[in-house]
């Protein structure tokens, strides 16, 4: 071998190994530094790197949630107790005012009694309600003397020879002015509101004087204040709930826009968020433009050592293949032969590495029809002379959230694959994955069928590796479907082989959707 091919690979064995190191450990460092942002962030969904899965779980944990209930579960709280409240309340003035009117029917009966004499005394008492007229009634008033050694009982027309019980012997406890005051069981088993007091007259005697009704007036009248008061709290409790949703709309439609522009820069629809936040978010839509900035930042100084590295191995390379090439000793064929491939290793690593910054980068979209139809019309043209036909179909618009040379990379590689090995044609069928949360990441899969041989089972997982050739009559590195099955890994998404329907070999390329 000549001195000139000998200095050549000592000067690429320094060159890669020192430039081959720095950027593998740019890539390591890169990764390292996206994995702590990662966590800094929470983990949540915006992430610069595409996830191997994306979370579902933001509707079960929605702050919209959250506020929504808390504030339904107080504003029932409260109305329900401010209803307790109030009905306590009524239901308090409602008995006093009931228990005024029983007073002065007993003045009215104490009055009648003092002013009459002593013949007069046995004659019925004369009061302005009626309902002490009726049997029954539920009206009552009763007269009972406590001085004498039998006690004197005078009654309404409406007690009908029954007797009223007496609230002391039911340990209800005296009350302002002397009064006692409470329910108690009438005659009928009705449910009695009494007032009852002891009143002394001198030489007319002591007598306890009973006033009592049923609580049926009162009853009615609760009762339509409580139904009165729960269409009001239920009216009230349905605006709170109504102006809890707009005001959750208006005060989270700030996390909405930010959603809307993290969401346009994965798209590639905008290089930074934009908008007029408030002063609680300003902060973090600026932190996240930071975080951006700086992710293309490293994202382009990886890019452009890879092409650097690409550039300055390309040369040597190329020299020391010639070299070998003009001396034909066996040592200078065994060169050659490994300098070629070195540099298929050298592209493939180097293609990965590029592909694996690409990958990390947010804002890169790829319309895949029009991508797709311009590689169909190229290998039209490639496999003319073999008659080749390449029928394309395409389901719905589908949007690859990655540059378009990496989309060409993969499907371009089984396309020549299936053009290889087809007798005839070659069909290519893209469609949408079916999703049934709209929160899911979304996939769409690329199938590429063609009618020639096929391929054993045992064998598909193989025809993956990297360099490997099932047939060394067909032309190629053997790096074509490790190529693909590398570059989709990158970008989330897998590659299989099946049986094809007419016979031949299936490639299934599924990748995540913009």
């Amino acid at each position: 071998m000549s001195s000139g091919l000998e200095h050549v690979l000592k000067k690429l064995r320094g060159f890669f190994d020192q430039n081959v190191f720095q950027l593998f450990e740019s890539e390591r460092t890169f990764c390292r530094r996206r994995r702590m942002q990662k966590n800094e962030m929470g983990k949540r969904h915006f992430v610069l790197a595409w996830p191997e899965s994306v979370p579902v779980r933001l509707r079960s944990r929605s702050i919209a949630k959250r506020l929504f209930f808390s504030a339904a579960l107080l504003s029932f709280a409260i109305l329900l107790v401010a209803g307790l409240v109030l009905s306590t309340i009524y239901r308090r003035t409602a008995e006093a005012n009931f228990d005024e009117r029983l007073g002065d029917y007993l003045h009215e009966l104490v009055a009648d009694i003092a002013t009459s004499g002593e013949e007069s005394r046995a004659a019925p008492v004369q009061l302005g309600e009626p309902q002490f007229k009726l049997p029954m009634s539920g009206w009552y008033w009763q007269l009972t003397r406590l001085d004498v050694p039998k006690p004197e009982i005078r009654s309404s027309s409406s007690l009908f020879a029954a007797k009223l019980p007496r609230l002391s012997e039911s340990g209800v406890p005296t009350g302002a002015g002397g009064a006692r005051r409470g329910y108690a069981k009438g005659p009928d088993d009705r449910v009695l509101r009494m007032v009852e007091r002891i009143i002394d007259m001198g030489d007319q005697g002591i007598y306890l004087v009973q006033i009592a009704a049923t609580t049926e007036e009162i009853d009615a009248q609760i009762s339509r204040f409580e139904f009165d008061l729960v269409m009001t709290f239920a009216v009230l409790a349905l605006a709170l709930v109504l102006s809890s949703v707009a005001q959750l709309r208006y005060g989270l439609k700030p996390l909405r826009q930010l959603q809307e522009g993290v969401a346009a820069i994965r798209r590639g629809e905008a290089e930074k968020i934009e908008g007029d936040f408030p002063q609680d978010l300003a902060p973090l839509a600026g932190e996240l433009n930071l975080l951006i900035g700086a992710n293309r930042d490293v994202v382009e100084r990886a890019r452009t050592q890879v092409g650097n590295l690409a550039h300055a191995l390309k040369t040597p390379l190329s020299v020391i293949i010639n070299e070998a090439a003009a001396d034909r000793g066996p040592l200078a064929a065994k060169v050659e032969e490994q300098a070629a491939i070195m540099r298929d290793q050298v592209t493939y690593y180097l293609n990965r590495a590029r592909v694996a910054v690409r990958a990390r980068t947010l804002g890169g979209v790829t319309e895949v029809a029009l991508a797709t139809e311009a590689l169909v019309r190229t290998f039209e043209k490639i496999y003319s002379e073999r008659a080749i036909g390449f029928v394309l179909t395409l389901h719905g618009t589908i949007r690859f959230p990655g540059e378009r040379q990496d989309f060409e990379e993969m499907v371009g590689n089984l396309v020549d694959n299936a053009g290889k090995w087809a007798r005839h044609a070659v069909a290519i069928t893209i469609e949408p994955e079916p999703c049934s949360n709209f929160l899911e990441r979304r996939f769409f899969r690329v199938a590429i069928d063609d009618d020639g041989p096929g391929l054993a089972p045992e064998l598909r997982q193989a025809a993956l590796s990297r360099g490997k050739r099932l047939d060394e009559t067909k032309p190629g590195s053997g790096l074509g479907l490790s190529i693909v099955a590398d570059l989709a890994s990158l970008y989330g998404g897998v590659l299989t082989l099946e049986e094809g329907p007419e016979g031949g070999l299936r490639a299934v390329l599924r990748l995540p959707s913009a």
